[in-house]
């Protein structure tokens, strides 16, 4: 999206929806897909002074496997930003201000770059398909919401193993 129009004039208000062509969410921790998408809506304004103010909402639906168990989960992403750009800046200031907004070249806002970033930010900390969701079975793996198993999952510290055997001899006598 080309800002050059409202750049040029001072009080300019731009109004704007942009499709997205993220398909999916690319993390460091992981690869997402992207099932439901709306368009940005995105308003520019020129507040003066070659600063731009950046007023944006989307709404994302990814695809995000459960934290104990592993099975899908639909993740909504409602995403608002407000937004402000200093034009007068090169994109080497913007980098050495540790102004992150990778997403704008010259007078082109890369609105994928953008919502990728900002979705970054919203993501969850934790992603659980039920709040009682009982996780897998850390012997033999089973999901342990759809079936039990008869795995000893008793989880004694490590250092305690011989104070175990101990007692374990005194239960075979």
């Amino acid at each position: 999206m080309n800002l050059t129009e409202v750049i040029l004039e001072e009080g300019k208000t731009l109004h704007a929806e942009q499709p997205l062509g993220l398909e999916v969410l690319d993390f460091p921790f992981g690869s997402y897909p992207i099932t439901k998408k709306s368009p940005l809506e995105l308003t520019v304004t020129n507040e003066g002074e070659k600063k731009l103010l950046l007023n944006g909402a989307v709404h994302l639906e990814a695809e995000v496997p459960c934290d104990r168990c592993l099975d899908p989960v639909t993740v909504p992403l409602d995403i608002r930003f407000d937004l402000e750009l200093d034009m007068k800046l090169s994109d080497e200031e913007r980098h050495e201000a540790l102004d992150e907004s990778d997403y704008l070249h010259g007078y082109n806002l890369d609105v994928d770059k953008l919502v990728y970033g900002e979705a970054l930010l919203a993501w969850p900390a934790r992603v659980l398909c039920r709040d009682d969701c009982a996780g897998l079975c850390k012997v033999c793996g089973q999901n342990l919401n759809r079936k039990t198993c008869d795995c000893d999952r008793t989880d004694l510290d490590p250092r305690m193993a011989k104070i175990r055997d101990i007692f374990s001899m005194y239960k075979e006598v």
